[in-house]
This record gives structure tokens, sequence and C-alpha cells, in this order.
């Protein structure tokens, strides 16, 4: 049995008509004694020599495609290589790569070793790298000739860290990866594990403290699998192909699109987008025949400015998923006009992934909501003493231990481990109401909330009703001190086009007074070329927080 016939079987045996509610009360977890991720996105579908696994388009006209059999010769080869240079079972690699076919071969090379992948964004610099390096005391660190430097310097400095393994060419200094692969013996046996031992280390984006590193165990690929399917639709089906721009060094562009289309032997598309390009986005969809894609927030925002799509581009989308950020009515019926589909925008964070969705296929999709609990997840609104609220309240996203989509905890750090749970609730530090039916709805972080005469204000709703202008792009809000009221509303707007005035912001103002009330609209509108985002495309408020507090331009 495919280990994840627990999921496949129960969506087959359900009546024609699926209801959200037989799915979640149907489901139960059904994990194997012995489970590796390498082996099961790889090896179990290399019987079949033209099964195609990816396709990379280099971006220049060209393209390269690998089969399943391709990505296990070359992992088995480059697990042999990782022995050879010392690595064994616990030891971690560092893969500094962009979307390209060699980071999944160091992926499942260093699963079916027993070793612990650490990915990292090909745009950190060199003090985030060196961060996450140190703490995690990666011995090897695979990367590209455009990071070559800042690895090698980088080796020299920290103890821990022997080698450099460098793609597309080599350098004094530095391992080929192609001569690795080369000279290594194609033979290899994985390594047995289980589902609860250690996997891959990501590390969190550090927007309210020292970024840390959420430690997975095997189990978090299969933990995934019900939550990717219910944002595209309850996938897989026979022909998909999955597309993200979301960077394979984070838990979105990893577990929620590389690993588990993998895992179900569909093909996976590449492509590295030094800077997002809406129109290069519709480009590459239209040529590759892209079904299913997961867009960040921030990108789908872009692609909202780009002029009719549909007349464009012959699209053949048939699921288009969204999770990080709260969208909004517009984003909604965007999609709905310009490209035919719903959005079903899901929820999780790095600790713990994909817990809440919506899945237009059998269930409605209500206009901000990040959807309800997905089958196998036990998700709450809580309190500050861990007591779950009832509907309508304000609290904290939760979710209930065992899940298998949950961290083992934060590498070398048990003292934020154990500050993350309230009992045997993990408190995700995220606010949100629940309703009747079960639906949560964002509200914001919880040191998001912005606290004026005496009202809890969540940023979201304002930011959705300001993005409902027809001139605005993105937005944020935040708290700026105020004497009288503790803090008073402050927006930060960035536009589709031209310059704002005090007219403009005038109407903004308005705007939010008239729909959300006069204790929420914002008595300061500051026009901005760009907002503060992290890797992962969130908007980091806590850095426009920051600067009205130090009063600075």
């Amino acid at each position: 049995m495919a280990p994840d016939d627990f999921w496949s079987s129960l969506v087959s045996r359900m009546p024609r008509r699926l209801s959200y509610e037989a799915l979640y009360e149907g489901f139960r977890w059904e994990l194997p004694r012995s489970y590796n991720i390498g082996v099961d996105v790889c090896d179990r579908h290399a019987r079949d020599p033209g099964r195609l696994a990816l396709i990379h388009d280099r971006g220049d006209g060209t393209d390269e495609k690998w089969t399943f059999r391709e990505l296990k010769l070359a992992s088995d080869r480059f697990a042999n290589a990782l022995r050879g240079l010392g690595v064994g079972r616990g030891d971690r690699v560092a893969i500094l790569l962009s979307q390209t076919p060699r980071l999944p071969v160091a992926h499942v090379a260093a699963y079916k070793l027993g070793a612990v992948p650490v990915p990292l964004f090909a745009l950190f610099g060199e003090d985030a790298l060196r961060y996450r390096l140190s703490d995690s005391g990666a011995r090897v660190i695979v990367t590209d000739e455009e990071h070559f430097e800042v690895a090698a310097a980088l080796r020299e400095e920290l103890e821990d860290l022997e080698h450099v393994v460098l793609t597309g060419g080599g350098r004094a200094g530095a391992l080929s990866f192609d001569d690795l692969l080369r000279d290594a013996s194609p033979v290899f046996r994985p390594v047995e594990t289980g589902p609860d031992d250690p996997a891959i280390i990501i590390y969190t984006s550090g927007t309210t403290g020292p970024p840390k590193g959420a430690l997975h165990g095997h189990r978090i690929l299969l933990g995934h699998l019900p939550g990717v399917s219910l944002p595209h639709d309850l996938a897989p089906r026979r022909g998909d192909l999955f597309w993200t721009p979301a960077d394979w060094a984070w838990i979105g562009g990893l577990f929620d699109v590389l690993f588990p289309a993998l895992h179900w032997g569909l093909p996976v598309l590449s492509c590295r987008m030094r800077r997002f390009d809406p129109e290069g986005a519709f480009d590459l969809m239209e040529r590759w025949g892209v079904r299913n894609v997961f867009l960040p927030p921030t990108a789908l925002k872009m692609m909202r400015a780009v002029r009719s799509p549909r007349s464009r581009w012959r699209l053949e989308l048939e699921t288009l998923a969204c999770g990080g950020e709260p969208l909004g009515e517009e984003s909604l019926a965007w999609a709905r006009e310009e490209l035919g589909l719903p959005i079903n925008e899901f929820y999780g964070q790095t600790e713990c992934n994909l817990v809440l969705s919506n899945c237009s296929a059998i269930m409605p999709i209500k206009p901000g909501s990040m959807g309800r609990p997905v089958p196998g997840h036990r998700v709450s609104v809580i309190d500050a003493e861990g007591r779950e609220l009832p509907p309508g309240e304000v609290g904290e996203v939760a979710v209930l231990r065992p899940d298998p989509v949950m961290m083992l905890g934060y590498w070398n750090n048990e003292r934020a481990t154990e500050a993350k749970f309230a009992g045997d609730w993990l408190r995700t530090g995220d606010l949100a109401t629940r309703d009747g039916e079960g639906y949560f709805r964002f509200v914001g972080r919880d040191d998001d909330v912005i606290t004026s005469s005496g009202y809890r204000i969540g940023p979201a709703e304002i930011e959705e009703t300001l993005v409902k202008h027809p001139r605005v792009l993105m937005a944020a809000a935040v708290g700026r001190p105020d004497p009288m009221r503790g803090e008073v509303v402050k927006a930060f707007v960035v536009l589709k086009d031209g310059e704002g005035d005090e007219a403009l912001a005038g109407e903004l103002k308005e705007l939010v007074r008239r729909r959300l009330g006069a204790h929420e609209y914002p008595r300061e509108v500051e026009f901005v070329p760009e907002l503060p985002l992290t890797a992962t495309g969130k908007i980091r408020r806590n850095v426009l927080r920051a600067r009205e507090k130090e009063g600075r331009p």
C-alpha cells in the first residue's frame, strides 16, 4: 500500500456528493512504522522509466526534464557522495539553491542517508546565512556559483562547516556537485527511518525575534497530504502539473507543492524568477499548461494589476491555492472574473502547516476566511489560559497535539518549544475568530493588534478594506503611539500607479470609516513605494511599528 492510501482510499469511498463534514469525521491517520521522505517521493515511482518528475524552465528558451528514475539515480549517487564526506544519520546538510532540479536531488539524497536538510533562501545575506549555518551546525553546504564566495568565507569561519559543494562548475576550495555524482556509486540502500525521526530543519522568518529552527520528522510530508489536497479541490488527478513561484527554501514551496506532487507521482515545474514578474508568470503557466498553482498573496496581488489575463493567455488552470496573508473579497472576485477560478485560501505556519483550508469542491468559500480545519487536524481558538473560546470571540489559533504535521520542537531551543504550547495546544501567535460553521477569519498576529481607546483592532480587516479602492495595490495597518488613545490606526499604502495626495488619503479614511466604523479608520495615511516583507511575502508590520515608535520618517 502507498503511504497515502489512508487519504485517497477515504475520498474514493465517499458518496459521489462529498461533504466536508463526512470527510472530516471519517478521516483517521494511519502512519506506517517505517517511512522515509526520500524513498516515498522518488524510489517508489522509479520503476516506470518514462514517468516525468521535474520540468525545469531555464528562462532562456531552454529546459531540462527529469524522470523519477533519473532522480533516483542522481540522489543515490549523491547520498553515497555525502557518506564519503563523512555525513551520517542526523548530520545537517545545508541547501542554498533556487528552484532547480539539483535541489530535490540534494534533499532526497539527504533523506535517504538519514541526514537532515537545512534549506536556505537564495536571497539571504551573509549575516542571515551565518546565523542559520552556525545554529544548525551544518557540516556541508550545497550551493551555486552565485553564493560561492560567501559560502567559502563562512566555511573558514564556522567550525562545524567542513565542505562546500558547488553546482554548475568547479572552484578552488569547493567540491563539484557534478564530479561527485559522476564518481559515486549508483547503488545505495536507504537508511531505515520512522515517521518521528528527524528529517528537516526549516527556519522561521524571524519577524518577532531571532529565527528559530523548526525540526520536523519524516511524518511532515504525510501530514501535509490532506492539507494540500483540499485547496486543490481534492487532488491528485491524472494530468495535474504543479507550480509555485514560492522559493523552495520555504515550507510553502517544499511541502505545499514540491514534495506532495512528487509523492503523488506528478510532475512539478520549476523556474527561478530573480524578481517576480506577473506577466512572466502568466507566460510560464501558458507555456507548460500548468493546472495547479500555489500563489503567495504578494504574487497574487501583483498579478491582479495585469489587465485582461483571460483574453491574453490560454491558461489550463484547474486550481488556485493561496495562503500566508488574508486576501479579501476583491482578490476572490478578480480570480473568478479574470481567471474563471475560485481561490482556495489555506492557513498554516512553519511549525505546523496547512491545518485550515477552503475547498470549493465540497464547501462554500466565505470571503476573508482561512477555511475550516483540514481532516486530521484539531484546530480551535483559545484564550490566554489555553481554554477554547466559543464562536465569535477573538482568540489565538491553536492546534492540538499529537499531529503529524506539527514540528518535533525548535532546534536547540527547548525553552522556546515549551513556550509554544499551552498544555497540548500549539499556539500559533495568530488571532482569529471562528463562526458557527467552523470557518476561521484572521484578525492579526497577537503583537499586530492595535489597542485604541480601549478597542482591540486587527489590521487584516482594515487592509482588506483599503485594497478595495481601485487605486490601491497593497496596504498595511499598524498602531501609532498616541497620548490620548494609547494608539491610533496608521495605514501605509502602495498604489498601483501615480502618487497619493491628501484627497486620496481622505477617500481611503472615509472608505474604512464607512465600511468598518469610526473606531477603526486610519487617522493617518502614508503613501509608500513598497512595504517591508518577509522572504515569504508576509508584511513585516513589526518594522512599521518600530519606525512609528521611534518617530522615524
